[in-house]
């Protein structure tokens, strides 16, 4: 039967989020820095997953936002040393001086404060512009700005096939799955026995066929997405490490002790983390599901536990929300005529003097942190080599994760989100029974366990609770955006 011809409607862009997000580093300096940061300066901790996000594009565009802004300072800490030169001119033509002097100091401040307004105008401008064409245009993010070093880059796209999670150690008692958003749900699915063979057709019984744990997520992996009817599943077996024990893989996943730890390893040491898990070292196959958009982004994490005679899966559920309304400020930018223009004449003209005197210390205090930061790591590196100290590699969180908040979670988000659960964990249960009549075991155990696990429920009303970059109003964290966070929705 053929499909009904019906019209189209409007839908989100699948890089909706990484477009917005990618905006917000051209008008919000502090978020720009901080990504810029993150993903390019000199460290040893593991960065979080991308979730969803295209990291190349948000850091290309972060250098460029960054690049303009220390340009813009530097020039203006030039205009704020010329000023005071044209105020000593001023003042000594007043205090006895020569008239042509008082004349000099003051066109001098006349051109400072001129040539300041031009260029925080022009910055403004050329922020803006670049925030609208990568929100409204359909170029791709990554083509409108210029490139990030290579191997930065390189290591960006590798996240994407990661199949290692280092986590930091803080997060083993709340959250190993760094990242991942607010925990929905999480528990060991009841037994069921698999040591039965299943009755033959002519009478008598079956002979199971051998199989392991990782045959089992390997099934799942390969059959979720035609199962559980979910377009764009990912599926993926990662290891996760605890942060302190990233030294003990060795070179392969931590090539260079006083670096930071690669994003894939060898498919033999994931595999070994399901069948003999290490110390703070577990396999789990994480299927995840991006909405709409990117909007909300829910992903399920599990086990198999195979102990013969028995069967579990350890089951644990994340959630991350819509970006906050912090980042929606491209949403009511004037688009163009004399509206755009006399908003960035009002912008110019009430940030001047800020930005004027403001430059020195701004300039001052970027190079300070890098200097301190710098600093930190070679100390951290010194008391790697010199006294063997314990490093903790692991991540604490995704940008993803950051910039979320659960304000702006909707209905339609909430009904999407738990439809994606439920269908997940019909999926598993459906391929884990298909596998167990493959190789030839009797279900009727499991049987009588899926009738307890259907059971399960996945709430996603009420905030955060424990650690987190959230507060209590589920706003974003002071470090990623500045000033007063508007109410709209992203």
């Amino acid at each position: 039967m053929g499909r009904k011809q019906l019209p189209a409607l409007p839908k989100y862009r699948q890089d909706a989020v990484t477009r917005r997000l990618c905006a917000a580093t051209h008008l919000d300096e502090g978020f720009a820095l901080d990504v810029h940061e993150e993903f390019t300066a000199d460290r040893m901790t593991a960065i979080g997953l991308p979730l969803g996000v295209n990291l190349v594009a948000l850091v290309r565009h972060a250098q460029a936002a960054v690049r303009r802004v220390e340009t813009r300072d530097r020039r203006l800490a030039w205009l704020f040393a010329g000023l005071w030169a044209a105020v000593l001119l001023v003042l000594y033509g007043f205090t006895g001086g020569p008239s042509p002097a008082r004349a000099a100091g003051g066109c001098g401040l006349l051109a400072v404060f001129g040539t300041a307004w031009w260029l925080v105008y022009s910055a403004e401008r050329q922020a803006r512009d670049a925030a609208q064409e990568v929100f409204r245009t359909g170029v791709k993010p990554d083509e409108l700005a210029p490139p990030a070093p290579r191997e930065v880059e390189q290591r960006l796209l590798e996240m994407k096939r990661a199949n290692v999670v280092p986590y930091t150690a803080s997060a083993e008692r709340t959250n190993p799955f760094v990242g991942s958003g607010k925990k929905i749900k999480e528990v060991v699915w009841q037994p069921m026995d698999i040591s039965r063979p299943a009755d033959a057709p002519g009478g008598g019984k079956l002979t199971i066929k051998d199989f392991d744990a990782v045959d089992l997520h390997t099934y799942v992996a390969r059959e979720m997405a035609n199962i559980a009817g979910l377009e764009g599943l990912r599926a993926r077996n990662r290891l996760y490490v605890l942060g302190t024990h990233v030294r003990h893989l060795g070179e392969d996943l931590l090539p260079d002790p006083l670096g930071r730890p690669l994003a894939q390893i060898p498919k033999q040491l994931v595999q070994a983390g399901l069948l003999n898990p290490g110390a703070g070292m577990r396999t789990y196959l994480s299927l995840e599901r991006v909405g709409d958009g990117g909007r909300v982004i829910v992903s399920m994490h599990l086990r198999a536990r195979l102990q013969h005679p028995s069967l579990s899966w350890e089951v644990a559920a994340y959630a991350i929300p819509p970006v906050s309304g912090a980042f929606s400020r491209v949403d009511r930018l004037p688009i163009d005529g004399f509206e755009r223009w006399w908003s960035l004449v009002r912008f110019a003209t009430g940030q001047t003097w800020a930005a004027l005197r403001g430059a020195p210390g701004r300039n001052h205090r970027r190079g300070a942190e890098r200097n301190r930061r710098a600093r930190e790591l070679e100390k951290c590196r010194k008391e790697i080599s010199k006294r063997h100290a314990v490093y903790d590699h692991g991540a604490v969180d995704s940008v993803r994760e950051r910039v979320a908040s659960w304000d702006q979670l909707g209905h339609s988000d909430r009904m999407d989100s738990q439809d994606f659960l439920h269908r997940l964990q019909q999926g598993v249960l459906i391929a884990t029974e298909r596998f167990l009549k493959d190789h030839n075991v009797d279900t009727s155990s499991f049987d009588q366990a899926q009738q307890v696990i259907t059971t399960q429920t996945y709430n996603f009303s009420g905030d955060i609770t424990g650690p987190s970059n959230f507060g209590n109003n589920g706003q974003i964290s002071a470090a990623y955006g500045q000033g007063q966070q508007p109410s709209g929705t992203p």
